[in-house]
């Protein structure tokens, strides 16, 4: 009878070596799991990244595994900080002379009339537009609404601080250099450097930390002004201020509750070192101990305080006009 035999090794006795049954789990994970969905179905794969939101049958949500793509942003945000996208932009930036790098124009564009003005600026001024597929200038402008043009800006080259410092001290009649602390809209930079160089200043001090730097937005905002008023980035601004304040320049700081004026501070016709801080918070208190005064700008009682970059236009006036 089957089981009952008595021949030796006829039946295979246990053992505690004798691995256990994997319950199917082996068999299980070798089961197909359906066809292989296709490349433009992949959200990871170029081809969905190049497929047109509009193609029948290709919806994202619908294909296996696949997981709704991030919502693309309504504005500039997503580009890179060299990057001037949108058709008025791009033009703004031509026209203000912004140094460009590269320049993309999407291949099958809408011909508007801001697109012809782009096309006839480059040409006019020797820029080349490089012609590149939409799903390209997607990809080089991080996903921004770039309306078929694009321009790249060259690494900004900041000068270096002792430099500004050796120009203004042989300015005439007198130097000024603007510092700026905790400045981080790239916009208010960009009018402060643009202040800067209407009231002939020697040039602007940013840290490196904690600070607006000067991106394509600052750029703009300058309006090419940053071409011509040298802008240095120091690691350490209180430093930097004692070595102004050892080389003769009085270190001016900006603050609401001073009582002393702007326009009449002791030392406003030698060298100067105007300290602007961030609307908000104003100035550091460190900041604050290495300046000699603190002046302010008489404003009505209705409003609590200016914008920072206006707040630095009034006072290099001021300096300015004093000493004219």
């Amino acid at each position: 009878m089957a089981g009952n035999s008595q021949r030796k090794g006829a039946v295979r006795k246990k053992s505690k070596s004798t691995p256990a049954g994997s319950g199917g789990r082996v068999r299980r994970g070798l089961e197909g799991k359906g066809p292989t969905p296709k490349a433009e179905d992949r959200p990871y794969h170029r081809a969905y990244r190049d497929r047109r939101p509009d193609e029948p049958g290709k919806s994202p949500d619908r294909a296996r595994g696949a997981r709704k793509p991030p919502p693309r942003s309504s504005g500039t945000a997503t580009a890179g900080a060299d990057w001037v996208i949108g058709r008025n932009a791009v033009l703004e930036a031509l026209q203000a002379g912004l140094p460009v790098r590269r320049a993309f124009v999407a291949e099958g564009a809408e011909r508007d009339s801001r697109l012809r003005d782009v096309l006839a600026f480059a040409a006019d001024h020797g820029i080349p537009l490089l012609a590149a597929t939409r799903g390209e200038l997607d990809r080089l402008t991080g996903g921004g609404v770039h309306q078929g043009v694009a321009v790249q800006l060259p690494e900004f080259a900041y000068a270096d601080a002792e430099d500004v410092l050796a120009d203004a001290i042989q300015a005439e009649p007198a130097g000024l250099v603007v510092a700026l602390d905790s400045i981080t809209d790239p916009r208010n930079l960009g009018a402060i450097v643009r202040s800067a160089a209407a009231f002939g200043a020697q040039g602007v001090i940013i840290p490196e930390r904690r600070s607006a730097q000067m991106t394509a937005a600052a750029w703009k905002t300058s309006a090419g002004a940053a071409a011509r008023v040298p802008v240095a980035r120091v690691t350490n601004l209180n430093r930097t201020l004692k070595t102004y304040a050892d080389a003769g320049f009085t270190v001016v700081g900006l603050a609401g509750e001073a009582t002393v004026d702007v326009s009449g501070f002791p030392g406003i016709d030698g060298p100067v070192l105007l300290v602007v801080g961030s609307e908000g918070d104003g100035l550091a208190r460190l900041v604050r101990e290495n300046c000699d005064e603190l002046v302010s700008i008489p404003i009505g009682s209705a409003v609590e305080s200016l914008n920072a970059s206006v707040a630095a236009a009034i006072a290099l006036y001021e300096i300015s006009r004093s000493r004219a």
